[in-house]
């Protein structure tokens, strides 16, 4: 199978990437870990629901991938890169890397 390479954003650049690609944040972790935080506005999917909620996400709007450590949102970013998405990027070090205690 291939995977299509999707940029990665780092942690210290993330609200600029979103800001000046009217980006959507995307968190793929799950509910449990949504509890203890997330950042403001993303939309919450889990990794395992993806394929399924598809439609609910907005094909015309880049995309900006988050999770704790980078490893699930950079196979959420692949996927959506497989799946036609045009703009996919991936948070470099997840929310840990942005000093959250997730």
């Amino acid at each position: 199978m291939f995977f299509k390479r999707v940029p990665q954003v780092p942690a210290r650049e993330w609200e600029t990437w979103v800001q000046e690609n009217d980006a959507v944040v995307l968190d793929v972790r799950e509910p449990n870990e949504w509890a203890m935080g997330s950042l403001k506005g993303s939309q919450k999917v889990q990794l395992a629901r993806l394929p399924s909620a598809l439609g609910s996400l907005d094909t015309g709007r880049p995309i900006l991938v988050v999770c704790r450590s980078g490893n699930r949102s950079q196979h959420a970013a692949r996927f959506l890169a497989d799946q036609g998405f045009e703009s996919v990027a991936n948070l470099t070090g997840g929310l840990r890397a942005l000093g959250m205690a997730v």
